[in-house]
């Protein structure tokens, strides 16, 4: 951890000193000590009083740094003998959750345009759907067929048929045998789907998607990639129409008003 006692002398003195900005400032320096290796995996941290002296400032500035960094999943406290904080190994799920959280933020604040978001569904779908054929399991495929039979239930709902679309997106991703693309994907779908389904629910044929899903699903099956991916870009433009569909009536519903 760096000194930044002379930088946080006076707590309320200005703008870049409020205790807000002080306890970011704190919680970033000990941040970038667990990612730059500095502050092992396991590692217990200065105890609150320890830390309030070295940075020069209030016991409950550092509860307030400690509860931060242990709600990005990087420290853990422990009570009892042997106690204390301790630098913690986040799991695949709770850094998944970080990822998706920030994008939420980003894809509501609007960061994300219609084309960014269908290029980049088409590319990498395209380059899943090419490993998802080669390395399939049978889990892989037991785990997507249980999906598509979800969505292919008339009685479930819009919200319940958007969350198995997500899931048979994301199975294929996990059907790669690619860490990378399964932790990714897993996550940006999860943020990415939802808001174009929210969108367009009214204009598409649940059936007809349910249908493409099967002939992507029966194609990873037999390892034909061709058809796959031929499957998957008329998913792709289906979906565009359909959204290019429901702008076009919010539009007009709009200029009516």
């Amino acid at each position: 951890m760096s000194d930044l006692k002379n930088d946080l002398t006076v707590e309320n003195s200005a703008d870049t000193t409020s205790p807000r900005n002080i306890t970011r400032q704190i919680a970033d320096d000990i941040r970038d000590s667990i990612l730059n290796g500095d502050l092992k995996i396991g590692e217990r941290l200065l105890t609150e009083e320890e830390l309030a002296e070295h940075y020069g400032v209030s016991g409950p500035t550092i509860r307030e740094v400690l509860k931060r960094l242990a709600a990005q999943h990087l420290v853990r406290s422990k009570r009892g003998p042997g106690g204390g904080t301790f630098v913690n190994r986040p799991s695949f799920e709770q850094a998944r959750e970080n990822m998706v959280g920030i994008m939420m933020l980003l894809s509501s604040l609007g960061s994300f345009s219609l084309v960014d978001i269908a290029e980049f569904r088409h590319d990498t779908g395209l380059i899943c759907l090419s490993y998802a054929v080669q390395r399939r399991t049978d889990e892989d495929l037991i785990n997507m067929e249980k999906l598509l039979l979800q969505q292919e239930d008339a009685s479930i709902s819009d919200v319940e048929f958007c969350a198995a679309d997500v899931g048979f997106h994301q199975a294929i991703a996990a059907a790669t045998g690619n860490g990378v693309y399964s932790f990714f994907l897993q996550g940006l779908l999860e943020v990415l789907i939802p808001p174009a389904n929210m969108v367009m629910f009214k204009f598409r044929d649940r059936m007809i998607i349910c249908g493409l899903h099967r002939r992507i699903l029966m194609a990873i099956y037999s390892r034909n990639n061709r058809a796959a991916e031929e499957a998957f870009i008329e998913l792709m433009d289906y979906l565009r129409v359909k959204y290019a569909e429901a702008q076009d009536w919010r539009s007009n519903h709009e200029a009516v008003k």
